[in-house]
């Protein structure tokens, strides 16, 4: 069977994206990262997920684009908005260069392992300003793969999929059921309460729950407000 380096962070996107790679007969090897995050709880759904979806292997690392700030995910000096129509405007929950960085990481352990593939579960359809999940930028993240590793030199390119990049939020929601995804096992929240419990008004909290219902599927996610009520 074929390897395939699937980046795994948590959420409901990368998760489908690892039940799509299994189901298309991938030896999967999951990477995550704590990478400064305001919380690293994401990390902690990411390594059940790759257990219950049927992982070959899980590797968290470690590195600190944190450091640099620049984001509301890595600054605590800046707040996470609640959710706001940003018509392709570039929103201060953008971590800069995250998924080039991630992307470098998983092309070099791909390279070690002797993958075939990179699995990212960006997704263009319900974009939220981030230039770093547009199919441009992995057109070009594919170019330099092919000429910055041996195995493009060799002729055995490692390729980027994107499998969600053409799909909505509720059709991501509707593969990953009938993949047998359970979505109380992810995490979207962009500033989750010290008991794990999600806003409801953050940009990802409110494109999950939009998502669920369009898909007229159950949403698990605990809400804060939800006890509250």
């Amino acid at each position: 069977m074929s390897r395939a380096v699937v980046l795994l962070s948590g959420g409901l996107d990368s998760a489908t994206t690892l039940a799509m790679a299994v189901d298309q007969g991938y030896d999967c090897y999951c990477l995550s990262f704590e990478y400064g995050q305001s919380h690293n709880t994401e990390v902690r759904y990411a390594s059940t997920l790759a257990t219950s979806l049927g992982a070959k292997e899980h590797r968290i690392a470690n590195i600190d684009i944190g450091a640099f700030g620049g984001s509301a995910l890595t600054d605590d000096a800046i707040e996470v908005p609640d959710y706001e129509a940003h018509d392709n405007e570039i929103p201060v929950t953008y971590v800069p260069a995250r998924n080039t960085v991630f992307l470098s990481y998983a092309l070099g352990w791909a390279e070690v392992l002797g993958a075939s593939e990179i699995f990212i579960g960006v997704n263009a359809v319900d974009y939220s300003g981030y230039p770093d999940c547009r199919p441009e930028f992995i057109e070009a993240f594919q170019n330099l793969a092919n000429v910055a590793t041996r195995a493009g030199l060799e002729e055995k390119p490692i390729t980027i999929q994107t499998p969600l990049i053409n799909l909505s939020k509720d059709e991501i929601i509707k593969v990953g059921t009938e993949l047998g995804v359970d979505f109380a096992s992810t995490v979207s929240c962009y500033r989750l309460d010290t008991n794990g419990r999600a806003c409801a008004r953050c940009d990802s909290c409110v494109i999950r729950k939009e998502g669920f219902a369009k898909a007229e599927l159950p949403d698990p996610t605990v809400y804060v407000t939800q006890a509250l009520s």
